[in-house]
């Protein structure tokens, strides 16, 4: 005889579903590193720019991390040199999630433009990141930190209007913005009212990913001495200043590169974090 499964009580806790985690655990970390990224130069024991102890010298005593090639206190500089890099790198993401979302609806809306762009992003996503770096620094004025940003934006709207396309590709077929199209509604309505409020998943999404390779670009450049110099504190000029002394002193180098590493996944898990549940099917390949 067949057992009837019980009846859950009315009042019985609803059972939460094991794959699933509450989002600021998740959230928790990127704002943390942001928050100290940011009001590190503040938080500095030693002046970023004077010797405290002997070059390449071990941890210990006043200089927990030990000192880099110049004796000066490699903790500090590490928590003044993130700034720059988490304000350029979000700048970056922001513009280069917002021209991808307006270029793939306009796209999806308007396939004879989709073609356009599509083929202007072949061409472009063909460019070797360094060497598109190199192209646009060294051909601007003085180059810095917009050379940098423009440089990093230019390379990274190929890849993310790709990605924006396949997503709004459905929206854009669906009945009613069609409907919105019949009744006469303008281009800017449809994409600002119609297609991207349906694509929040995919931008959130999008612009965690545009965060890391983001960090990675501007990275990149600083390990180029593209954009800061010395003796500025950044944490990708100090992996290449203290590189010959990493067996002197490993921290010198490890502390500023955990930095990054820590700072690029916990940004993106963030992002993953609060995408939409009912949003996440939609963006598997992201």
């Amino acid at each position: 005889m067949t057992v009837p499964a019980p009846t859950p009580h009315p009042l019985s806790p609803t059972p939460r579903l094991p794959g699933r985690r509450r989002p600021a655990l998740r959230v928790l970390p990127a704002l943390l590193l942001l928050a100290v990224a940011l009001a590190g130069p503040r938080l500095v024991p030693h002046a970023i720019d004077a010797p405290v102890t002997a070059p390449y010298a071990e941890p210990g005593g006043d200089a927990p991390f030990g000192g880099d090639q110049l004796g000066r206190d490699v903790l500090s500089r590490v928590l003044a040199g993130g700034r720059e890099l988490v304000v350029t790198s979000l700048l970056v993401a922001v513009l280069v999630t917002a021209a991808a979302a307006v270029l793939g609806a306009v796209s999806a809306l308007r396939p004879a433009v989709g073609r356009i762009v599509e083929r202007a992003a072949d061409v472009l996503m063909l460019l070797p990141a360094v060497l598109g770096i190199l192209l646009v620094t060294l051909s601007w004025p003085d180059g810095g930190r917009l050379a940098v940003v423009t440089a990093a934006v230019v390379l990274g709207v190929p890849y993310a209007v790709r990605l924006v396309v396949g997503a709004a590709a459905p929206v854009a077929a669906s009945g009613y913005v069609e409907a919105a199209a019949v009744g006469g509604e303008r281009l800017p309505h449809l994409v600002v009212r119609e297609v991207l409020p349906n694509l929040r998943a995919t931008l959130l999404a999008l612009f965690g990913l545009r965060f890391v390779a983001a960090v990675y670009l501007v990275a990149t450049a600083g390990f180029l001495q593209i954009g800061p110099q010395p003796p500025s504190a950044d944490w990708a000029l100090m992996i290449r200043e203290n590189s010959p002394g990493i067996l002197l002193n490993p921290w010198a180098v490890l502390a500023p590169s955990v930095a990054i590493g820590l700072l690029a996944m916990s940004v993106n898990l963030a992002a993953a974090a609060l995408v939409p549940v009912t949003g996440r099917k939609a963006v598997p390949a992201l």
